[in-house]
């Protein structure tokens, strides 16, 4: 695999996690700010330069042109679209898999919009996070013919305009109890039937931890099998997606995963998807404390990037030695 230092990392972030505190923040607007509000918010953010937009409920009541044109007066670029089905009643039951038909066909219908919206302002990235799509009960669902429902209509998306990438989100659950896709394996799994070249992953790290799996290992497989198209950054105790700020649980995995990030080459944007509003943290220092630790991660990656004597311990798998080397990088001693 290709080894050296990452390019200069590009900041995104959940945009509402903007909306923390929104009567107070934006009064004349009794509570309800726009999307260019919390761009503008967002825009505060010391080293933040983009943000992605959810489709549709970003776009309402904006012309797409004009949003995004109005961003990069504000400093912000748009990083890529995030297709969302949530919003819609018809769809719990479903978006892609929906026992219906004609709401399949409106999931569907509903993607290639965004598509064409995201096409028309010169994005590139487009991300699926499928949570309607799965189970709850057992003798509930058809396997097999949400599986095919799946691939049948990811494929009419993908093929609708190659020159997007489309990139899978997976999680474990919620909305449902089982989600379709819950894990690496499965999603690979997915992309493997699919078949087609404008189509990869995102990897979120609450996701991949409470999926059970090492993010570090879920990077390298998608490596491997597909290509990684997005890193949602974050942290949690693994049961749940908390959202929480980056490293304030797993710092070691963290500086693991940014190590096989550059080894695979990664350099596309470094999106963090927090939740300051859970609790009312200040979102523009919540997300200045996530630019500060990934950087101070990144700076221990680059350090450990080409250490022969990490190489040989991780060769033999000698974690004594391979920790040794991990903690003078990140701690100093």
């Amino acid at each position: 695999m290709p080894t050296g230092h990452p390019p200069k990392p590009q900041f995104a972030a959940r945009l509402n996690s903007f909306r923390v505190r929104e009567r107070e923040y934006w009064p004349r607007r009794n509570g309800k700010a726009t999307t260019l509000d919390l761009v503008e918010r967002a825009a505060r953010v010391a080293g933040l330069n983009c943000v992605d937009l959810n489709y549709p409920d970003h776009l309402v009541s904006f012309d797409d042109r004009h949003l995004v044109e109005k961003m990069q007066e504000m400093g912000v670029a748009l990083n890529g679209y995030a297709m969302r089905y949530y919003d819609d009643d018809a769809f719990r039951l479903g978006a892609f898999t929906h026992p219906d038909p004609a709401i399949r066909r409106a999931a569907i219908d509903l993607t290639k919009r965004g598509l064409d919206s995201l096409a028309t302002v010169g994005g590139r990235l487009m991300t699926l996070w499928m949570g309607q799509d799965g189970f709850d009960y057992s003798f509930q669902a058809d396997y097999e013919r949400q599986w095919q429902h799946t691939i049948d209509a990811m494929r009419e998306v993908v093929d609708h305009n190659p020159g997007i990438d489309i990139s899978i989100e997976y999680k474990p659950n919620e909305p449902r109890s089982f989600s379709l896709m819950p894990n690496v394996a499965t999603t690979l799994l997915a992309i493997g039937d699919i078949d087609r070249p404008n189509l990869g992953v995102t990897l979120d790290f609450a996701h991949v931890l409470y999926a059970d799996e090492m993010p570090a290992y879920a990077a390298a497989l998608v490596t491997r099998h597909s290509r990684l198209l997005g890193v949602h950054l974050n942290d949690g105790y693994g049961k749940r997606d908390d959202g929480l700020m980056v490293g304030a649980v797993h710092p070691i995995q963290t500086l693991e995963l940014f190590y096989v990030l550059n080894r695979c080459g990664y350099d596309g944007a470094i999106y963090f998807d927090t939740f300051p509003d859970t609790t009312g943290l200040d979102p523009i220092a919540e997300c200045e404390a996530n630019i500060a630790t990934v950087t101070a991660l990144r700076r221990a990656a680059a350090k450990l990037d080409g250490d022969q004597a990490l190489a040989r311990a991780i060769l033999n798998q000698d974690a004594v030695t391979s920790q040794t080397i991990v903690r003078k990088a990140l701690y100093g001693s």
